[in-house]
C-alpha cells in the first residue's frame, strides 16, 4: 500500500510502522482470522481496515479520535499475521500506534481510572491478591457499581488460592540437561501459583536445573499492548537487569509474557538498550517449545482411565511465538490420553491481557464463543499455555453452567508424573 507517512517524524519506529503499512496489498485475507471483525463483519473492525485508520492518522488526513474506537477495540491477538500471504507485521504497526496515541489523547474520568487501577495492581502479585479480595467483597454491590469498574469485579473468582513462596533454585533429578531461568509472573502467582510449582516439578523431572532471580517483576506486556510505553519499558529494563545471561534458556509460562519479553527488541527500537533487549528476547522460550526442544525423558505413565483432553491454542503463544505443535505434542505423549482439536480453534476467546477489562462487551462474545466451541468438543478437561486464557474461558463455562477442569499444559504433565490423571 502507497503511503506519504513522515517517517523521520516518527522516530526509531518509523520506518517499521511505514513498512507495515505499504506490506498490506488489502488482499482481505485477515477478515476471517479477525475475532472482531467476525463478530461486527465492518471494515474498519478488521485489520487491513485498521491499517488503512492508522496509516491516514499517521499521514494527518484523519483526526485521531475518529480512528480510536477502532484500533482500541483490536484484541492484538496477531491472528492475521499468521494468516497474511504478504507477511505484513501488523503488531510492529499497532503497538507503536497505540504508544503514540496514548500521549496525544485525552481518555474520560471512568477510563483513566480503571486503567490507573489495572496498571497499579495487576504488575504486582500483593497488591493485586488485596485488590481481588476487596473485589470479592463488592460482589453484593456489582448491579449499582460503573460499568467501567463492574467488568473488573465481576472477573474476581470466589476464592484465591493459597500460595507458596517460590525457592530461588530448583534443582534437577538426575543427570542435569540443563540450566534455565524462570519469569514467575504477576497474575499468575495470585489466581494460579501451582503452575508455577507444576513447571519447576517437570523441569526437574526432565534434568532441568531452576533458577528464580528475586529481582524480576512484570515483563511490562501489559503496558506495552495498552500503549504505556514508558511504563513497559522501565518494567523491561529491570528485567533485563534481573535475568542471568549464562543459562540456557529464560522460562515462561504464560503465553503473554513470553510474547511481551520478545516484543522487548521492538520496544527498544533505536535505544541503548536494545542490544539487550535483543539478548534477552533470543533468550526467552515457552516451557512447552523448550520440553519439545530438549525431548521429554522421564517415562510417563498411563492415564488412571481414557481421557480426552481439548488443547486452547493461547493467540500469544501460536500467533505471536509461533508455538503449535510442541504442546500437542507433549501432551500426545501421555498414554490413554486423546487430543482433541476445538472447532474454530485459532479464534481469540477474548481475554487479550486487560482487553476483558476495558471491552468487556467484545470480551464476552468472544469468551462465549469459545465456551460454547470447547463443550462442543465433548473433552473432560482443557488444557492451555496462558492464565488469561483459562481465567476467562472458564468464567464463560460456569456462566454456561458446563464447568470444566481447565488446567496449564504442564499441569497435566505434572499431574501424569504424579499419577494423579
Amino acid at each position: 500500500m502507497q503511503h506519504q507517512i513522515p517517517v523521520a517524524e516518527l522516530g526509531p519506529q518509523g520506518a517499521a510502522m511505514a513498512h507495515a503499512v505499504e506490506a498490506c496489498v488489502h488482499c482481505g485475507f485477515c477478515l476471517a482470522a479477525c475475532p472482531t471483525y467476525r463478530v461486527l463483519g465492518e471494515e474498519m473492525d478488521s485489520p487491513r481496515g485498521r491499517i488503512v485508520l492508522m496509516k491516514d492518522v499517521l499521514e494527518g488526513n484523519l483526526p485521531l479520535k475518529e480512528a480510536l474506537p477502532y484500533v482500541d477495540l483490536c484484541l492484538g491477538c496477531l491472528a492475521c499475521i499468521p494468516a497474511c500471504p504478504s507477511g505484513v507485521p501488523y503488531g510492529e504497526l499497532l503497538m507503536p500506534f497505540r504508544a503514540r496515541a496514548e500521549e496525544r489523547r485525552r481518555r474520560p474520568l471512568s477510563e483513566r481510572l480503571v486503567r490507573f487501577t489495572i496498571q497499579q495492581t495487576v504488575p504486582y502479585p500483593g497488591r493485586f491478591r488485596l485488590a481481588a479480595r476487596t473485589g470479592r467483597l463488592a460482589r453484593p454491590l456489582l448491579g449499582v457499581l460503573p460499568g467501567d469498574f463492574r467488568a473488573m469485579v465481576d472477573l474476581v473468582p470466589g476464592k484465591l488460592p493459597k500460595t507458596r513462596p517460590l525457592p530461588t533454585h530448583f534443582p534437577a533429578e538426575g543427570t542435569r540437561r540443563a540450566r534455565v531461568a524462570l519469569l514467575v509472573g504477576c497474575v499468575q502467582q495470585v489466581l494460579a501459583p501451582e503452575i508455577n510449582w507444576a513447571t519447576l516439578r517437570v523441569l526437574a523431572a526432565n534434568g532441568v536445573e531452576v533458577v528464580i532471580p528475586l529481582a524480576q517483576g512484570c515483563c511490562g506486556a501489559l503496558a506495552m499492548h495498552t500503549g504505556d510505553a514508558r511504563r513497559a519499558q522501565g518494567l523491561a529494563r529491570a528485567n533485563m537487569e534481573a535475568f542471568p545471561t549464562d543459562v540456557d534458556a529464560v522460562i515462561t509460562n504464560a503465553a503473554g509474557c513470553g510474547s511481551g519479553m520478545k516484543e522487548y527488541p521492538l520496544l527498544f527500537r533505536g535505544a541503548e538498550q536494545e542490544d539487550a533487549a535483543a539478548a534477552l528476547a533470543g533468550r526467552t522460550k515457552d516451557v512447552s517449545a523448550f520440553l519439545d526442544e530438549i525431548g521429554l525423558v522421564a517415562p510417563l505413565p498411563e492415564v488412571a482411565r481414557p481421557m480426552k483432553v481439548a488443547y486452547h491454542d493461547a493467540c500469544h503463544l501460536a500467533h505471536a511465538q509461533g508455538v503449535r505443535e510442541a504442546p500437542r505434542r507433549l501432551l500426545s505423549s501421555i498414554p490413554g490420553l486423546t487430543l482433541v482439536e476445538i472447532p474454530d480453534g485459532d479464534l481469540c476467546c477474548g481475554s487479550a491481557g486487560t482487553y476483558n477489562l476495558e471491552h468487556p462487551g467484545m470480551a464476552t462474545q468472544l469468551g462465549e464463543r469459545k465456551a460454547r466451541s470447547v463443550l462442543a468438543t465433548g473433552a473432560e478437561m482443557l488444557a492451555t499455555g496462558n492464565i488469561g486464557c483459562l481465567t476467562q474461558i472458564q468464567a464463560h463455562l460456569v456462566a454456561l453452567g458446563h464447568p470444566l477442569p481447565l488446567l496449564h499444559t504442564v499441569q497435566v504433565l505434572d499431574r501424569a508424573y504424579a499419577r494423579t490423571l
